[in-house]
């Protein structure tokens, strides 16, 4: 880290957020030289020690030779189907029975990932994209570890969305991710095959979105297929008259203009892509740990000085602690941190002090937890086979769900009405007054529907402007955030785990310049808004 004081005078540059100077270190200089620390923690290890015995994983060795001694020498005994366990001399030390046997036997075949080069936090889709385009780029010269604290993803964001993917974006840099993620999913059989395993499936519908205006929101929704149409999305724009003739079942009353995409857009199954994402990043080396990740460590990096203040302000992380489901806390050194915690990602910048502290460290990452319903409903005489998943001026959307007429449907609530996020209960009360009087009004064979199931969701919804934070932190030279995609997250998850990707062994994007998603623009208040968000 001593090569970084070579550009110490290039490190800080004035900002002014709110109202308040601030000094605000430019990435740009720092990861370069940081990157060339990537196998190595850094010249300051952590005092943290792992807690002996009792655990379900092999202790700690501090001694670097010794824990590499003992890797190559379990890798040796496995592969040849050792045991690596002598005979006891005192038979008074030997199991009592087979049982205890197998499972001491099974324990120590478990090795606790006590150091990797990156650790991401969260193995959603976009923590499970991440780890999936490191390891495809960097192979066995990367050591990857996934830490999620819902190994059954009952709870995660990913598998309980709808799955849709679109490009009727205002922003090009989301309609730029949306496309990578469409060819991503169409080449996923292959991208994501396992050896000796069924190809995977996501199910892709190729429907399309049908996105409706308003007289008041016309001239933004014309706008917008123009920015569409300059990224290479396959749109159209059709007015009230045109789409009554392509849709016989809509009713086009307060309807001014409609887009509707014509390729690339569509739905798919959640929980297929992310199986699929992780169970080729497991294939590549990438090793998942149960568990939530309930502290920090860092330190200062004090052989960089500020021109400004004539002190260090950056800092590194280190170390992180995590919490296993039976109670136990172990730790993992690592060299690079991608905090990829969907909903939960602002927790984890409070752990480091990211909000609680004054001047940058006093701007938290502005993601919090918002919960969203899906309804399910069964409609004999709806849309049919033609449906696409179509956005109504207020919000509500409804699409196809299979072939035995069940549709989707839902919609966000305003900010007065957010429900609370203590649980993942339903509120039938809102399809009753909300949901259902829509869609109705907009399909009138939907007057003829019955509720099937319904549940709730959290989105990772960035307060600041409701699109994605990806780079790295201004303070933390190795935290990399990619989190608050409000609800985009599944569709974008491939486009950003390649961006991340080329950030850390590159240093720079190379395919979609994603800077103006960093995190400098919620410290200079200059919030990146998407038009006619759903």
């Amino acid at each position: 880290m001593y090569a970084l004081s070579r550009s110490a005078n290039r490190l800080v540059r004035g900002c002014r957020t709110r109202g308040k100077q601030f000094n605000l270190p430019s990435w740009r200089y720092i990861w370069p030289e940081t990157r060339k620390c990537l196998s190595t923690s850094g010249s300051k290890f952590s005092d943290w020690e792992d807690k002996p015995g009792g655990g379900p994983y092999r202790s700690h060795e501090d001694n670097p030779v010794r824990r590499t001694f003992n890797i190559l020498s379990d890798d040796v005994k496995g592969y040849f189907g050792l045991s690596g366990k002598t005979q006891p001399s005192d038979p008074s030390d030997a199991p009592k029975n087979t049982e205890e046997k197998n499972h001491k036997s099974k324990d120590a075949e478990k090795i606790w990932p006590s150091f990797c080069d990156v650790l991401v936090i969260g193995g959603g889709a976009v923590g499970s994209s991440v780890a999936y385009h490191l390891k495809e780029r960097a192979l066995r010269g990367l050591n990857v570890v996934v830490v999620e604290e819902d190994s059954t993803y009952k709870r995660a964001s990913t598998v309980l969305s709808v799955g849709g993917i679109r490009q009727q974006f205002s922003v090009p840099e989301n309609i730029q991710l949306s496309l990578y993620g469409m060819d991503f999913l169409r080449r996923s059989p292959e991208l994501l095959a396992v050896e000796g395993m069924d190809p995977p499936d996501v199910q892709f519908n190729p429907s399309g979105y049908l996105t409706l205006a308003s007289e008041a929101g016309v001239e933004q929704l014309r706008e917008n297929y123009s920015v569409q149409i300059g990224m290479g999305a396959k749109v159209d724009f059709l007015s009230a008259q045109q789409l009554k003739r392509r849709f016989p079942w809509l009713n086009t009353d307060g309807v001014e203009a409609g887009v509707i995409g014509l390729e690339n857009e569509g739905w798919f199954d959640p929980w297929n892509f992310l199986f699929s994402l992780r169970r080729k990043a497991v294939s590549l080396g990438t090793e998942y740990v149960n568990g939530k990740v309930t502290g920090l460590e860092h330190h200062s990096l004090d052989d960089i000085i500020t021109e400004v203040t004539g002190t260090s302000v950056l800092q590194n992380l280190n170390c992180a602690e995590i919490t296993l489901p039976d109670g136990e806390k172990r730790n993992i050194r690592f060299s690079i941190c991608v905090v990829a915690a969907g909903a939960w990602s602002g927790e984890v910048g409070r752990l480091v002090g990211i909000g609680k502290g004054t001047g940058i460290m006093g701007v938290p990452i502005p993601v919090e937890p918002r919960k969203r319903y899906v309804y399910c409903v069964h409609a004999p005489d709806g849309p049919g086979l033609d449906s696409p998943l179509l956005i109504d001026p207020n919000g509500t959307y409804f699409r196809r769900e299979g072939l035995g007429g069940l549709y989707l449907c839902g919609q966000s609530p305003t900010d007065e009405c957010e429900p609370s996020i203590e649980n993942l209960d339903v509120d039938y009360d809102f399809f009753e007054s909300n949901v259902w009087p829509t869609i109705a009004n907009r399909v009138p064979s939907f007057e003829n529907l019955k509720l099937q199931s319904s549940w709730a969701g959290y989105y990772d919804y960035n307060t600041f402007d409701q699109n994605g934070i990806i780079g790295l932190h201004p303070i933390f030279t190795n935290m990399f955030i990619a989190t608050g995609f409000s609800g985009h997250g599944i569709q974008q998850a491939a486009g950003v785990g390649r961006a991340v990707m080329e950030s850390i062994l590159h240093g720079e994007y190379q395919t979609i310049n994603l800077e103006r998603f960093g995190f400098e623009r919620v410290l200079t208040n200059e919030p990146l808004y998407e038009q006619n968000i759903v």
